[in-house]
């Protein structure tokens, strides 16, 4: 007698597929940058937002990133026959965003052409007045990366800085004092981080999961703990369900606090799964 098929009403993945997304943590080493997505200074990889994406939803279903960046979510949901949205502060990460859509719609050929993939130039501070103004339906997945405070900002960062200058390119998200990741106050800042979030409830689906990918912050010989505090935060507007912990294992290890002081080498991210209940 052959199995029972699975029923399955998240995604178009198989048994064996959906197991091996399980697992609690995961190695990810993406391939190499592309030149116009390489200006911004904190990028997470398309190829990572495609294996959530296609674990969340299904095709033909509506992705969503609040701080778009230069449109990895977007890149993500395109490859995965997917709709999607972002909304980006920095105008110029935004048309990075569209000429790098635009390209991948190229390479994708006649299997993009009923997708939408649109990056729209705004404050998520805005998100409601956003989401009505462009008529982006209800949404049935959230996938984002927020800065990590003001750690770009911060002492530690210096060395990335100087060797990001070195070839011109971003160190900082803006000079806009809208932006989040310019924030000086930490309490502020989670905030009106949290508030964005807050905001997207009447807008999702019954159901819809929001992924998160954060890490906790040192500054100041202290830690700062935003991947735990914004998940005691969120947890009272969405119902937190989980954790995987993205491991990157091809950095190099640098000597803070040699001979003085424990401060660890940090290659561990946060991805915080939130369910709309």
């Amino acid at each position: 007698m052959s199995p029972k098929p699975l029923n399955n009403r998240l995604n178009d993945l198989t048994p064996k597929e959906w197991l091996k997304f399980q697992k609690s943590w995961f190695i990810h080493n993406p391939p190499r940058r592309q030149k116009g997505v390489l200006q911004h200074p904190a990028k997470f990889p398309e190829t990572l937002a495609q294996e959530f994406i296609e674990f969340f939803t299904r095709k033909g279903q509506v992705v969503l990133d609040p701080m778009a960046g230069t449109g990895s979510a977007l890149i993500g949901a395109l490859r995965s026959g997917r709709h999607s949205f972002g909304v980006e502060l920095n105008p110029t990460y935004a048309q990075i965003a569209r000429e790098v859509i635009a390209q991948e719609r190229q390479r994708l050929g006649e299997n993009a052409n009923h997708l939408r993939a649109e990056v729209i130039t705004g404050n998520a501070v805005h998100l409601p007045a956003i989401i009505e103004q462009h008529g982006i339906p209800l949404i049935d997945y959230v996938l984002t990366s927020p800065p990590y405070w003001d750690m770009l900002h911060a002492r530690g960062a210096e060395t990335q800085r100087k060797r990001r200058q070195t070839v011109g390119l971003d160190v900082f998200y803006s000079q806009d004092p809208e932006d989040l990741g310019n924030i000086a106050d930490y309490g502020l800042f989670l905030k009106k981080l949290c508030g964005i979030y807050a905001s997207l409830k009447p807008y999702l689906r019954p159901g819809t999961y929001l992924t998160i990918i954060v890490k906790n912050v040192k500054k100041g010989g202290k830690i700062y703990p935003l991947a735990w505090d914004l998940a005691r935060q969120l947890g009272e507007i969405y119902t937190l369900k989980d954790e995987k912990l993205w491991l990157q294992d091809n950095q190099p290890l640098a000597p803070y606090g040699l001979g003085s002081a424990w401060v660890s080498n940090t290659f561990h991210h946060y991805c915080l799964q939130f369910r709309n209940e």
